[in-house]
């Protein structure tokens, strides 16, 4: 086995002219040598294995990787030094590097030269200044969701830090009509600002998101926000109960340990009985998906007050009961945005009072994705069956909150 190694390891030595780092070394003899670390295994090669002045050699600069590897202590006090200017707040990292182009075509053109397949230099360096990183924060490497991103630039000698967003669930709960649930830019400036739009580049002075954003940016120092919610009510509509689900997404959190029922306090301060919040919690990237895909997965319960054209009796009233499976085309008032397709959505259950001749409340248990509105206008013949239909008698909703939203 000695023999071997010996062979390629003079081998690498003719072919670099003996200017290699011990970190080279032992990486490109990585797969026959165990050890605990290239530089070990290389230092183990130079001081055993190799004859003559090979052992004792000064290397100038390693004709691999350019004294990288050699001079991690200072990329290590470059990173503090960067990390610590920001003052962020992280509990899991990850390292990556931007090796020069020249770097990987010489490894590339040893490995061909005495075939050989062996980790990447990229690999070695991203580990070996990770656990030097782990040493002295005292914090985990997370390969799937860090919190901070170390990327060192060796071709532009920086250290570029890259926060990743940080993720809080819970509900919202809508308290007055006439509010979207997220910014709703000017559709005459698209955000620029106008005379339309009296220069806010908005449709509407605030939003759900806008009521809930702020304290939470104030909180963890993020540049912005992002809002997912499990689908969304009508501007006109309130949200009551126990609140609809959402993820917001802050960008560049710089702070992170949050005392999250505090800040649910602040939130709902700041709504001002507009919005409240409630059973907040941590949460992770894939919630946010999740969370917009829920909408048609869920049941919702929904409290409509229909008028009616004319006045209607008790025993037409029960025709209702036959809304259960109902085919719904893409309602006109949607169109423009959404897709041309009849959606297949039921009901679970109806119930009804008659306020007055022409008046009815109704409360109902339904699938998520249909649309109550039209269920109850029929919407010129597109939501069938509906409450107009069954009636007979040209029927509106004038008024809809929703009370569940069961996910």
């Amino acid at each position: 086995m000695d023999f071997i190694l010996k062979n390629k390891a003079t081998q690498i030595m003719e072919l670099t002219d003996g200017e290699i780092c011990d970190h080279c070394l032992g990486r490109h003899l990585s797969r026959e040598l165990p050890g605990e670390s290239n530089q070990e295994r290389g230092e183990y090669v130079r001081h055993n294995l190799l004859d003559g002045t090979e052992k004792l050699q000064v290397i100038e600069k390693c004709q691999i990787c350019s004294g990288i590897l050699d001079n991690l202590d200072k990329t290590l006090l470059n990173i503090l030094d960067r990390v610590g200017e920001i003052n962020v707040e992280f509990s899991t990292f990850l390292v990556g590097c931007r090796l020069p182009p020249e770097i990987m075509d010489k490894e590339n053109d040893l490995q061909r030269e005495i075939q050989l397949e062996v980790e990447s230099i990229k690999k070695e360096f991203n580990r070996e200044l990770g656990k030097m990183l782990h040493e002295h924060w005292g914090k985990e490497v997370d390969f799937d969701n860090p919190h901070l991103v170390v990327m060192v630039d060796i071709p532009n000698n920086s250290v570029v830090l890259q926060i990743n967003p940080l993720f809080i669930e819970g509900r919202y709960r809508k308290l007055v009509r006439n509010i979207p649930q997220t910014k709703w830019p000017c559709r005459k400036c698209k955000g620029k600002g106008c005379a339309f739009c009296n220069y806010t580049g908005k449709m509407y002075e605030e939003s759900v998101e806008e009521l809930i954003s702020p304290p939470v940016l104030k909180a963890t120092k993020g540049s912005e926000s992002k809002f997912h919610g499990a689908g969304r009510e009508d501007i006109d509509v309130k949200m009551l109960g126990n609140g609809r689900p959402f993820v917001l997404e802050v960008k560049e959190p710089l702070k992170r340990s949050l005392d999250l029922k505090s800040l649910e306090e602040d939130i709902n301060r700041y709504g001002q009985g507009k919005v409240e919040v409630l059973k907040l919690k941590p949460s992770q990237k894939q919630r946010r998906g999740a969370i917009k895909n829920s909408s048609t997965d869920t049941y919702k319960t929904y409290l409509a007050c229909v008028e009616l054209d004319e006045a209607v009796d008790a025993v037409n009233l029960d025709s209702l009961s036959k809304l259960k499976l109902i085919k719904q085309r893409t309602p006109i008032r949607v169109s423009h945005r959404r897709a041309d397709k009849v959606r297949k959505r039921r009901i679970k259950e109806l119930t009804f009072t008659k306020i007055d001749e022409k008046t009815l409340e109704l409360i109902i248990d339904c699938e998520g994705g249909l649309y109550i509105k039209e269920l109850i206008s029929g919407d010129e013949g597109r939501t069938q069956p509906s409450v107009a239909s069954l009636l007979g008698i040209p029927a509106r909703c004038v008024q809809l909150d929703v009370m569940e939203v069961n996910i």
